[in-house]
């Protein structure tokens, strides 16, 4: 009975946080905010009437990517509790089927992103078939070994370059507007993200993978088919990221396994949720613009150099220091949290 309890304590309180939202018209000014956002994001490729802004479009677009990229890696480590560091894999996939299509057909990534992302998903849900058979660190291991099996696998394949990787046609539209079909391209993906991840988690299967997340056993016990709800929040969480591979590994040209398969990013995704607020909707977008705003600047003011590393790093333990559950899901446990970033 007490098992049964726990668990429905998961969804009693997330049934009373929804009614708190849909009160007071509080739910327009919770979904304004990130229309607008979309809206400002929009029209922001205009600035190129004036020209000069190609690094400004440039660096939205990589923001947006890893605001897709986290919140998709929340599906599966924020909502269900499990953390995978080597969810790049999925990026790499995306990246790779769609440049090969591209180099071999002249079909764009633009047109054959979904396709990627679906091939990302099914290869997910395989290995979550295997991999989500573990638990806790053993399971962060098993992520980091599938990532350096591919790694290995991709180094040594020819049939896509090997190291060397493959080089992809581009769009003849000119450097002033050659950045703008796939920052929409990129847009239209962080958008399907946030908002699946924002469905996942008012739906009945959120409740589930939250439940998993509070105790996996209690969860069984009451009924949760947990290893299918595991295997689905991978398989979701790997298309999004290979959705997002396929657009950037066009947009930059060409495809080689150091591009996706190294560790940073799949750490970066990870970092991001933490900092933003792990299990949230906004948390991943906001550690996204976040994390790669503090990288921006150390860059511009030290170069990248070790320096640049260092004073992203002191940072991010500052912020976890006086936000241990994030700046969203620190600030919403205060009641101190702006209602704009209440996406929840």
């Amino acid at each position: 009975m007490a098992m049964h309890m726990d668990v429905g304590g998961v969804i009693e309180a997330r049934k009373k946080h929804d009614r708190q939202l849909t009160t007071g018209g509080e739910t327009k000014r919770v979904i304004a905010f990130p229309i607008g956002l979309l809206i400002v994001l929009a029209a922001l490729p205009a600035l190129q009437v004036f020209g000069g802004y190609n690094y400004v479009v440039h660096l939205a677009l990589y923001a947006m990517m890893y605001a897709a990229m986290a919140s998709s890696w929340n599906i599966l480590g924020g909502y269900t509790g499990y953390i995978s560091l080597g969810h790049n894999v999925f990026f790499c996939i995306g990246g790779y089927f769609s440049g090969m299509i591209l180099a071999f057909t002249g079909v764009s990534a633009l047109i054959t992103a979904p396709l990627a992302g679906i091939i990302a998903a099914i290869v997910g849900f395989g290995i979550g078939v295997i991999t989500l058979r573990m638990r806790g660190p053993t399971f962060i291991i098993s992520s980091i070994a599938l990532l350096m099996v591919v790694r290995i696998l991709f180094d040594n394949w020819d049939f896509v370059g090997g190291a060397n990787g493959v080089n992809l046609p581009q769009f003849d539209i000119g450097v002033q507007w050659g950045k703008l079909p796939y920052y929409y391209a990129m847009l239209i993906v962080v958008s399907l993200t946030v908002y699946t991840s924002y469905r996942i988690k008012h739906s009945k299967f959120g409740l589930g993978l939250r439940a998993i997340s509070q105790d996996e056993v209690k969860a069984e016990s009451a009924g949760i088919d947990t290893r299918f709800y595991k295997v689905f929040a991978f398989a979701i969480s790997a298309f999004f990221v290979g959705m997002a591979g396929a657009v950037w590994g066009e947009y930059i040209t060409y495809i080689r396994p150091n591009i996706f398969l190294i560790i940073l990013i799949a750490a970066n995704m990870v970092l991001m949720s933490i900092l933003g607020g792990k299990g949230t909707v906004a948390g991943p977008v906001i550690g996204a613009v976040l994390l790669i705003a503090f990288n921006e600047f150390f860059v511009a003011n030290f170069g990248s150099s070790e320096l640049n590393i260092l004073g992203t790093g002191v940072i991010m333990v500052l912020a976890l220091m006086y936000f241990p559950a994030g700046i969203i899901g620190t600030l919403a446990k205060a009641g101190k949290l702006p209602r704009f970033l209440n996406w929840d």
